[in-house]
Order: structure tokens, then C-alpha cells, then sequence
């Protein structure tokens, strides 16, 4: 039985009573047009009525992100940014930040704190351990979205970030440009080989220097997770095995650290290419420590993420299929912004 009186099927499809009758107690022949006419209005009539139950309800979503102290404040700013988008709910974020959080800490948030949720959006390693927790969550109507590096095994919604293959080529294309001498040792650091969209921005560009310019070595140094002191560690030792270092990619943070080992080793860097605008970097760029920063817009993504969730429980209608990717952006100190 339709939930909706016969006037109201009437009036949102704009087909007459007796039409509608017959279409929905099948008394007569009724055109098969004329029938998809019928259901897409009680769809939109379910729509509205789910819309206007959540209007000024209180939707809670979870982020939970492991990701360097450094880029916390810019991720919390570019999503607390996009709740006045949605007026007509109550968003309220709950943030769960961690440098080093494990898949089994991360496991524990999602059963303990997004159960209660809405909504999780997720930056996490790769890991087949979160996979069960995930498809649990959907069936307890609780949606998970990647944000910035995918798990792409699990059963969340959607992946919502720029294409990081394709950024690690815009790297590539740069650096190539910009190095002047015949050969140059490139070092390509990365916080951690669990990150997905980290290792998929180093093989983008090492396809691309290949491509691009051969001539140039690319070397990979992974393990310092973004953060300082660790980045420092594992650049100074790469640096005393190769002396001849000369420019960097780095697809992670931890860049003041990077710096001070080169500035220790009394090498000179020939370009500097990294990811993200966050304070720490733009001040690095302003400075002209770093070259140029790879970055898209995490307001954007925050408004992708919100309207994904939203749909899912059908408070928003279904949007066409968005873009698959977002904007890459290339940040220089003269087009910063304030």
C-alpha cells in the first residue's frame, strides 16, 4: 500500500486520481511509462518526508584520521568549514586524530564511538583488518568514506580525494623542468608503504621521471610517518650512503625534518616538491625551503564527504555521479593564499 493519499500521488506526478487508482490497485491497463511516473512520485514523496523528518535533526559523524599533528588543524578547519552548507541539519563532528593509531585502534573507534554515527569519514593505512569492521558498519546502516588515501577491499561508500597517481606525475613534471644539471639523484620520501594514496603519488612519479626525464635516479625512503624527528632519522641515514642527493618529492609531511638533515649533510637542494598547504609548509614555501606544494581542496572534499553520507540515508536526494577525482592544485609562494 502506498504511504501517500491518492491526491498527494496525484498532485507530485501530475497524472489525475483515477490514473493513479488504477496504477496502483492494477484496475485496468495502465502504460508502463505512466506506472514509472506513478513510483517516482511516491519516491519523491518518501524523499521529502525523509528530508523534512531530519530537518533540524542531529546528525552526528565521525573522523577518524591517522595522520601527523601538523595536519590535523588543517583537516578539522576544512571540514568544521562546510556545516554551514547544510543548514538544515544539526552537524555535529566528532574528531579522532592520531599520528599513530593501529588498525586495531582504529578498529576499537569504529565499534565503540561511529556505531553511534551517522557517518564515518576515514583516513587509515591499508590494512585487511579493517575490512570486516567496515562491511559491519554498512549493515548496521552506518556509511564509511576514504578521505584523501583509499581502502579500496572494504565496502565504504566512496573514495573522495584528488587522484594520487596523477599528482605524483604533476610532481614529476615539475621536477623535471626545474632540474638544471645533467643528473640528479632524486629522493622520493614517504611516511609509510601502508598508506595507499601515498605509494600510489611515489609511483606516478617514478613512472613519470621515466618518462619524463631517465636520466635522473629516483630513490624511495619510507618509515618516518610524516613526523619529525622520525623523517630526520631516516633521511640522515639515507644521506650518508648517498652524498650525491640532490632534490626531494615528498608525499607525506615531516618537512622541517627532511631540511635539517640536508642542512646537517651541508647538501644543497636543487628542488623541493611536497604535498598539502598547512601552516608548517607554507611557511617553508614563503620562506623558499620547499618549491612548489601539491595540494587540492579539502573544503571541497569535506562537502563531497557530507553530501555522500547524507544521501546515503536518504536525507538529501541522489546527486549525479560526482567526479571521480578531485583538483589538483599547484601552490607556489606567489599564488599563496593568505
Amino acid at each position: 500500500m502506498a504511504k501517500f493519499t491518492l491526491k498527494q500521488i496525484a498532485a507530485q506526478s501530475g497524472l489525475s486520481l483515477a490514473t493513479i487508482d488504477r496504477a496502483l490497485h492494477q484496475r485496468g491497463n495502465v502504460h508502463a511509462r505512466t506506472q514509472h511516473r506513478v513510483q517516482q512520485a511516491i519516491a519523491d514523496l518518501e524523499l521529502l518526508q525523509k528530508t523534512a523528518l531530519a530537518k533540524g535533526r542531529t546528525i552526528y559523524f565521525d573522523v577518524i584520521k591517522q595522520t601527523p599533528d601538523r595536519f590535523q588543524p588543517l583537516v578539522r578547519e576544512a571540514l568544521s568549514s562546510q556545516i554551514a552548507s547544510f543548514a538544515a541539519f544539526r552537524l555535529q563532528l566528532r574528531f579522532h586524530f592520531g599520528a599513530n593509531l593501529t588498525a586495531d585502534a582504529i578498529n576499537a573507534l569504529l565499534n565503540k564511538k561511529a556505531f553511534h554515527s551517522h557517518g564515518v569519514i576515514l583516513k587509515a593505512a591499508c590494512s585487511d583488518e579493517l575490512n570486516p569492521t567496515i562491511e559491519s558498519l554498512l549493515k548496521q546502516r552506518v556509511p564509511v568514506v576514504t578521505m584523501m588515501s583509499d581502502l579500496p577491499g572494504s565496502a565504504r561508500l566512496r573514495y573522495i580525494g584528488m587522484d594520487n597517481f596523477d599528482a605524483g606525475k604533476v610532481a614529476a613534471f615539475l621536477m623535471s623542468k626545474w632540474l638544471r644539471v645533467s643528473r640528479s639523484h632524486i629522493m622520493a620520501v614517504t611516511g609509510s608503504r601502508d598508506f595507499i594514496g601515498e605509494q600510489e603519488r611515489i609511483q606516478g612519479f617514478q613512472r613519470a621521471m621515466q618518462q619524463f626525464a631517465p636520466q635522473h635516479q629516483v630513490s624511495v625512503v619510507a618509515g618516518g610517518y610524516g613526523i619529525d624527528a622520525r623523517m630526520h632519522q631516516s633521511v640522515t641515514q639515507f644521506l650518508q650512503s648517498h652524498p650525491d642527493t640532490d632534490a626531494v618529492y615528498t608525499v607525506g609531511g615531516g618537512n622541517p625534518g627532511i631540511l635539517r638533515a640536508f642542512a646537517e649533510q651541508k647538501r644543497h637542494v636543487n628542488a623541493f616538491i611536497g604535498h598539502d598547504s598547512d601552516r608548517e609548509n607554507c611557511a617553508l614555501l614563503q620562506a623558499g625551503k620547499i618549491d612548489a606544494l601539491i595540494e587540492h581542496n579539502l573544503q571541497l572534499d569535506a562537502l563531497h564527504a557530507f553530501r555522500t553520507l547524507l544521501e546515503f540515508h536518504g536525507f538529501l536526494p541522489a546527486s549525479a555521479s560526482p567526479a571521480p577525482y578531485s583538483k589538483i592544485n599547484i601552490i607556489t609562494r606567489y599564488n599563496m593564499t593568505a
